[in-house]
């Protein structure tokens, strides 16, 4: 994926200026796809030069945010890439790098950062249950609605499945029957 297909995906959803795409990206889409502000303001450059995006023309004075609309040219584009094969990505995990020099290596310490991030992702999974009943429980489900309530839920089964690893990865590394005296080796696979 690619950050100017989800702007427009965003801008597809409805017109906004830039500050409201990266409130947006902070509140939902960003979830799943990082982006800062200003990536986000110079990603819209871009797209307004690829004739896929326009300004709307905005009343003169200062301080005036440009909205933002897609263009015919743009939702071409999103439609072939949403329609484009995509193998799925190898994972790249620092964690699990770091577990596994953890292993390697013998104790370095990693507890304090895998609590840090249990208490991470209990958060995220706690804020992704709140939105869940706010946003889906109780509503028609409409073919829009049950599509992005299924983001959701890969969301939380994603934090699910982190907090289950990082809490037994935690457990291992306070227990003393992992180590069975013998040196630790950097041959290890």
């Amino acid at each position: 994926m690619s950050l100017p297909h989800a702007l427009l995906t965003a801008l597809i959803e409805h017109p906004c200026s830039g500050s409201e795409l990266a409130e947006r990206f902070d509140r939902s889409i960003g979830h799943f796809w990082h982006a800062t502000h200003q990536q986000i303001y110079r990603e819209l450059a871009r797209l307004e030069e690829a004739g896929w995006i326009e300004a709307l023309p905005t009343e003169s004075g200062r301080g005036r945010k440009r909205q933002y609309r897609i263009l015919a040219a743009g939702r071409k584009e999103l439609r072939r890439w949403v329609a484009d094969l995509d193998d799925p990505r190898p994972l790249r995990d620092s964690m699990m790098v770091r577990l596994r020099a953890e292993a390697a290596l013998g104790p370095c310490g990693l507890e304090r950062e895998i609590a840090r991030q249990v208490a991470a992702h209990q958060d995220k999974l706690d804020l992704y249950r709140r939105i869940e009943q706010r946003d889906f429980m109780g509503k028609p489900p409409s073919r829009e609605r049950r599509l992005q309530h299924l983001i959701l839920k890969a969301g939380i089964l994603q934090e699910e499945l982190r907090l289950r690893i990082t809490r037994e990865a935690l457990d291992i590394l306070a227990s003393d029957s992992g180590d069975d005296g013998q040196k630790h080796s950097s041959k290890r696979r």
